[in-house]
């Protein structure tokens, strides 16, 4: 069954960056297009990116244009999220899902604070 687990979180000052991982198993990730989703205290999901299983399509929301970017690497079952430019708002927990089946790992926690 799909298995993801998401790394990277921690606490950075505004302006900083940070890089998440997600590593994948139990299916196809080369075949497989992939999300990442975020979860503000007290808030649903939003969507930040998505990108396709050869990586060479990739979306992202408005907030995460320019700051943040997605890449895959499908040789090792990863998924990337590059975040610079950090501020206050981005702070949630950060999680990758599988495309198809919307399954996601248990997340990373991201603080942006001063």
């Amino acid at each position: 069954q799909v298995q993801l687990v998401e790394s990277g979180g921690g606490l950075v000052q505004p302006g900083g960056s940070l890089r998440l991982s997600c590593a994948a198993s139990g299916f196809t990730f080369s075949n497989s297009a992939m999300k990442w989703v975020r979860q503000a205290p007290g808030k649903g999901l939003e969507w930040v990116s998505t990108i396709n299983d050869s990586g060479r399509a990739i979306t992202y929301a408005d907030f995460a244009e320019g700051r943040f970017t997605v890449s895959r690497d499908n040789a090792k079952n990863t998924l990337y999220l590059q975040m610079t430019s950090l501020k206050v708002e981005d702070t949630a927990v950060y999680y990758c899902l599988e495309f198809r089946t919307n399954k996601r790992g248990q997340g990373t926690q991201v603080t942006v604070s001063s």
